[in-house]
């Protein structure tokens, strides 16, 4: 079975920081970026998942995929590691945790 990890909100924090590079892909759908969004992030909707999974490059590259919670994003990282990815990350909790926990100024919803 393929492998990918989590990552908490408060080890992201510290990644950011630290000035670590990675790709922060967001699963949710359009209405929900517009309204709540962590800075850097990519929209890639999980329902595109098909097709977007082909636009990047390499399946090696340190990601981090996050949603509301942490469910749509645990299922990208499912597709994707399924799929030969090998850095994947899903965020913990997701944009809402985030919210709660490091930057508050994000809308909760």
């Amino acid at each position: 079975m393929p492998q990918y990890g989590a990552i908490t909100v408060e080890e992201l924090k510290s990644k950011i920081e630290a000035g670590e590079k990675f790709r922060l892909i967001d699963v949710r759908e359009q209405m929900e970026f517009h309204t709540a969004r962590m800075e850097g992030a990519e929209l890639k909707p999980l329902g595109q998942i098909g097709r977007w999974m082909y636009e990047l490059e390499d399946k090696d590259e340190d990601i981090v995929i996050h949603c509301h919670h942490g469910m749509r994003s645990d299922r990208a990282c499912q597709m994707l590691a399924a799929n030969g990815f090998t850095n994947l990350k899903n965020l913990l909790g997701g944009i809402d945790e985030w919210s709660l926990k490091i930057d508050p100024t994000i809308p909760r919803y």
